[in-house]
């Protein structure tokens, strides 16, 4: 195994040496799969469609992963866009899948201020509430016993630690978080039940504010079992400071901890020194975890810069996978897996 791994480095920096592009040398079958070098749950972000009509882009799934979250399949605007109208197709696909070849799955997301219904933002403050706890309770038990975590609120701060005015903190008020917590609770005891959001994988305003609150709900005995930690990140703006010291805190409260939607975008066009660049946070982010036990998961947001958020709300950024568009392991995935 040592000669072989020498052998596909010694390639790879003959071609980042020679001016090209080191993502199309490395065969995919190069390495063992990521989920067979981690305890953790590694996953990715998937979408129900490429799962049906791309079998390259199932197949490095299925090989790689043994966790799998709906980018988009478990919104609230997706299934109920119309009151009491529901589509459960891509979210039952997902799990069918899951099911199939013995993966788990990370719901996401019950309570989140985007991607809602323009129907639920008319609604006065007890029918909000009372519609909130409905949702909450139809999608958990559709999949009772089915999931292993939940995103139950999702991007719930502005940056400066403020909360964010989402129509569920302006017409419910502070108490909406532990609701939601004990309505999840009540609907799957046996879902590992997370708050979740970004920019605050390093210790800044945001995470402290996180921090503050997790600590408040646990010490009201809400149920909360977990903090996701997204992992959204981009090249020119540094690593996060402090991040492996910001996980160890939030574990000590008693919580698990995860990577819930790890990338690292890129100014375009990508070459070998950008690349090298995602590798190292890309490995960052993989080594802290590994390096706080209660972290339990590192999941990607996509793993094919093939389908990427990216490139449509960062124009002029991309490239931000472990793999290339053409399903093969980038820099990043050989620096996380030699």
């Amino acid at each position: 195994m040592k000669n072989k791994i020498s052998a596909r480095r010694a390639v790879a920096l003959l071609v980042a040496v020679a001016g090209i592009s080191v993502v199309n040398s490395i065969p995919a079958s190069a390495a063992v799969p990521l989920k067979a070098i981690t305890n953790r749950h590694v996953g990715s972000a998937v979408a129900a469609n490429h799962l049906a009509n791309e079998a390259d882009y199932r197949s490095v799934l299925t090989r790689e992963f043994d966790n799998v979250t709906p980018e988009n399949e478990m919104k609230w605007g997706v299934v109920e866009a119309e009151r009491g109208r529901y589509d459960w197709s891509g979210a039952d696909a997902i799990v069918g899948y899951a099911q199939r070849t013995g993966k788990t799955v990370r719901g996401h997301t019950l309570v989140w201020h985007s991607q809602l219904p323009d129907w639920v933002d008319d609604l006065p403050a007890g029918e909000l509430r009372s519609v909130t706890r409905r949702h909450i309770a139809t999608e958990m038990g559709r999949y009772r016993g089915k999931i292993r975590a939940w995103d139950v609120v999702n991007e719930m701060f502005n940056d400066d630690g403020t909360r964010r005015a989402s129509v569920f903190q302006q017409k419910l008020g502070d108490g909406y978080v532990a609701d939601a917590f004990r309505w999840a609770r009540a609907a799957d005891p046996s879902a590992k039940l997370y708050i979740n959001d970004y920019n605050t994988e390093g210790l800044n305003a945001k995470s402290d504010a996180l921090y503050n609150l997790v600590r408040t709900l646990k010490r009201q005995g809400v149920p909360i079992d977990g903090v996701g930690f997204q992992g959204h990140l981009a090249i020119q703006y540094g690593f996060p400071a402090g991040y492996q010291a910001n996980l160890a805190r939030f574990a000590a409260l008693g919580v698990e901890v995860a990577i819930t939607e790890a990338d690292v975008r890129i100014p375009l066009p990508a070459d070998p020194a950008k690349l090298d660049t995602q590798a190292n946070y890309f490995k960052q982010l993989w080594d802290g975890c590994h390096a706080v036990r209660p972290c339990v998961e590192f999941t990607t947001w996509g793993f094919t810069d093939r389908h990427s958020w990216v490139p449509d709300t960062f124009p002029g950024e991309g490239a931000a996978c472990l793999f290339d568009t053409n399903l093969r392991p980038k820099p990043a995935y050989t620096r996380i897996n030699p």
